[in-house]
């Protein structure tokens, strides 16, 4: 029997914008993490082509969760573009983000599979961003595994994440939300729908189903240590090519 597990996140950036639905010139974006965008991070770290939906169904399995430790704000930008043969301009658009947000989502199933994907992000074959490409994360995504947990149990113990200036501002908040899938069997009382649970990343064939979601709130866990956070330099590597070609 195979062993279970869940594997946490630290989804954090300047801009992250996790949209469910888009229409036309208006792409908006939801409040916390998607699962559909989740999953298609860890896809593109993993070097899961778009149209290989039989490489995605087994990360479309895992049971999704995220709390949200630092809700950030939402913004509006306007993006203008032309066509690169005709030159011909294209609609206006309208795009939502989320600025200074912090969420931890964890994702919940087998062991060896989520140890795969830890190790992908650790080395992506494609680089994972927050919601669209334009949305980098500011440090190293990966927050680690825990063989033998429960997705509730690791949401509800993940130190808070919060950003120090945040944590300056809010420094005493009783409970943070959880935005959980439900498990199989789970009695629920109080859950939503949402079209985020990814079938198929095909450009021509894109495809999402319905998963169900229970949003329940857990006690602030203890911060992350008052010492400074593994810091991530985007730049690191060209200062590696620039030293080995002296």
């Amino acid at each position: 029997m195979s062993r279970t597990g869940v594997f946490a996140l630290r989804l954090a950036g300047p801009l992250q914008s996790w949209g469910a639905t888009s229409r036309f010139t208006r792409r908006t974006t939801e409040s916390a993490p998607t699962k559909s965008g989740v999953v298609g991070l860890l896809a593109a770290a993993a070097g899961i082509e778009r149209g290989d939906d039989s490489r995605l169904a087994p990360l479309a399995a895992l049971r999704f969760g995220v709390r949200v430790d630092q809700p950030g704000t939402r913004i509006r930008d306007f993006h203008t573009a032309h066509h690169g043969v005709t030159g011909a301009s294209m609609p206006l658009s309208e795009r939502f983000y989320l600025a200074d947000a912090v969420f931890v989502a964890a994702l919940e199933g087998d062991h060896s599979l989520l140890t795969s994907l830890h190790g992908a992000l650790r080395s992506p074959v494609y680089p994972p961003y927050l919601g669209r490409r334009s949305c980098p994360p500011t440090e190293p995504v990966g927050l680690g595994l825990y063989e033998d947990a429960r997705l509730e149990d690791v949401l509800a113990r993940v130190p808070w994440q919060a950003s120090a200036w945040y944590r300056r501002r809010h420094p005493n908040p009783r409970t943070l939300t959880v935005l959980r899938e439900t498990a199989p069997g789970e009695p629920v009382t109080a859950a939503d729908v949402q079209r985020d649970q990814p079938v198929s990343f095909d450009a021509a064939h894109r495809r999402h189903a319905l998963r169900t979601v229970a949003t329940t709130v857990v006690p602030t866990p203890v911060p992350a240590g008052s010492g400074p956070r593994e810091t991530h330099d985007p730049f690191a590597a060209l200062d590696v090519l620039e030293d080995d070609s002296v």
